[in-house]
């Protein structure tokens, strides 16, 4: 009896002990899977951080710029940032790297400011106004800061995209804040293959022309009618100003306004939080091609901006262009025309 208790005893104990070995291996690959994905987690973190590059705008330019707004506290403060917020947004012509020369169609040295819009986020962030600036405006630049050291000289009746390539974005962002007396609280610039890049990683946009476009410049032809663009030919289109209307900038800006809400309607249209690997290249190829103010050149800061807009849908968002006129010393050019451009700008103030 004795023998027989013991011998069950033991077979009891050696169970035990596998179960043990068990629980302590399946421990371990739990914990170096664990410490594998936080290790992955932390090397796409790091990778998409590093990817963007920052320029210390508000540490250049000092405190002679318009003022912030003046907000009332609220009791309850919400979980995310909700005051009103103006953001310069620009769109570089740079030729710098293969891919930008080609999207480009040239490789000339140098960069300009293709595409600016300010976007006025409203106090809650649930509607928004984008306003386009014409590159052909004619404007006084101030003197900037270069990047190299030294300053720019103040600069009569000279193109407005002629900031960016003086000067970089902080003369951009001081060009802006003169012409409107209204402080951008954030810079974001992203360059050609960037922008062709982001269209296809969110799977094309689809946009309606009313008439046909067949621009030499941009190479783009499109029939008049609805087309689902890929991120060449969205880039194209953006680009396009010699195939439609006059043939001016300003026939280009109302293409992009096009975009900019297709862009949109295609983000609200993909739930990219159920599908983490899909999301990680769109904020993979966001984040490559940008180029922001310090305030928001981390991934915490890009997501934070990105989780105050959950209340934003496209049709919150009003496009207008700067009111403008010709400009009397140069027909190819335009001035901003008062006192409607001035009445636009102190509503987003």
């Amino acid at each position: 009896m004795f023998l027989l208790v013991t011998g069950h005893q033991g077979d009891q104990d050696a169970e035990a002990g596998r179960r043990s070995r068990a629980l302590r291996i399946a421990g371990l690959i739990l914990a170096g899977t664990l410490l594998l994905g936080a290790g992955a987690a932390g090397w796409a973190y790091w990778h998409l951080s590093d990817n963007i590059t920052g320029v210390d705008i508000d540490n250049a330019l000092g405190d002679n710029r318009p003022p912030k707004p003046v907000t009332t506290p609220s009791p309850a403060a919400p979980a995310v940032p909700s005051e009103a917020l103006n953001i310069l947004v620009l769109g570089s012509d740079s030729r710098s790297g293969k891919e930008n020369r080609r999207l480009g169609g040239g490789d000339s040295s140098g960069a300009r400011s293709d595409t600016a819009m300010v976007v006025h986020l409203d106090a809650g962030r649930t509607s928004a106004t984008i306003v386009s600036i014409p590159r052909d405006t004619l404007v006084t630049r101030p003197s900037c800061p270069r990047p190299a050291g030294g300053t720019t000289e103040v600069a009569h009746r000279s193109m407005f995209n002629s900031a960016y390539e003086v000067g970089g974005p902080v003369c951009a962002v001081k060009t802006v804040e003169a012409m409107t007396h209204v402080r951008m609280d954030h810079y974001l610039e992203i360059d050609f293959s960037g922008f062709a890049r982001l269209v296809d990683a969110l799977g094309g946009v689809t946009v309606t022309t009313e008439e046909d476009i067949a621009d030499e410049d941009s190479h783009l032809r499109l029939k008049a009618g609805t087309h689902h663009l890929d991120g060449t030919q969205a880039l194209a289109l953006a680009r396009t100003r010699h195939g439609i209307g006059d043939g001016s900038d300003l026939g280009r800006i109302g293409l992009q306004q096009k975009l900019v809400k297709a862009l949109l309607e295609q983000i609200a249209s993909q739930d990219l939080l159920t599908d983490p690997a899909k999301l990680y290249r769109v904020a993979d190829t966001v984040t490559a091609g940008l180029t922001t103010d310090t305030g928001l050149d981390s991934l915490a800061e890009l997501t934070g901006l990105g989780q105050s807009l959950h209340g934003l849908s496209a049709s919150g968002v009003r496009t207008v262009m700067m009111p403008v006129v010709q400009a009397p010393s140069d027909p190819n050019r335009v001035v901003a025309e008062e006192p409607q451009a001035r009445k636009l700008w102190e509503s987003l103030r």
